[in-house]
């Protein structure tokens, strides 16, 4: 059964740091897509705040994944431990995206899971900063 990632910063390829690029690159693309909620400016990434009750889009990307080995890597970099979730920066689920005029699709998204201050809102729910 195929599995998808939702990617809404770092994990996109024009944005994607050399940790992850190589892993990345074998994503392959789907299309685009949006999940509503908020999504903060965090410096060198973005964070995501899932809400399906707000009007608030995050655009981003669809991609298959190769394998659900990938995922691992995904994992670490996300600082995501499935074994204390409570614990993690980010957590990472399954969500169904919004396609413009296709069917929905369930994919793999992380959302972030601190508080987020007085991080600012992108308002636009496009994070487009290039990766240092």
């Amino acid at each position: 059964m195929k599995q998808y990632l939702f990617t809404y910063g770092t994990l996109t390829e024009e944005l994607a740091p050399q940790e992850i690029y190589r892993s990345v690159k074998k994503l392959k693309y789907i299309g685009n897509g949006f999940v509503y909620g908020r999504l903060y400016d965090l410096g060198k990434y973005p964070g995501a705040i899932f809400d399906r009750f707000h009007e608030s889009k995050i655009f981003g990307k669809i991609y298959e994944l190769p394998d659900s080995q990938i995922l691992k890597e995904f994992d670490n970099y996300e600082e995501y431990d499935p074994n204390k979730p409570t614990k993690s920066l980010f957590v990472r689920k399954q969500v169904l995206i919004n396609r413009s005029n296709q069917k929905k699709i369930k994919a793999w998204v992380y959302e972030y899971n601190r508080d987020v201050g007085k991080s600012p809102l992108i308002e636009n729910g496009r994070f487009t900063k290039i990766a240092a």
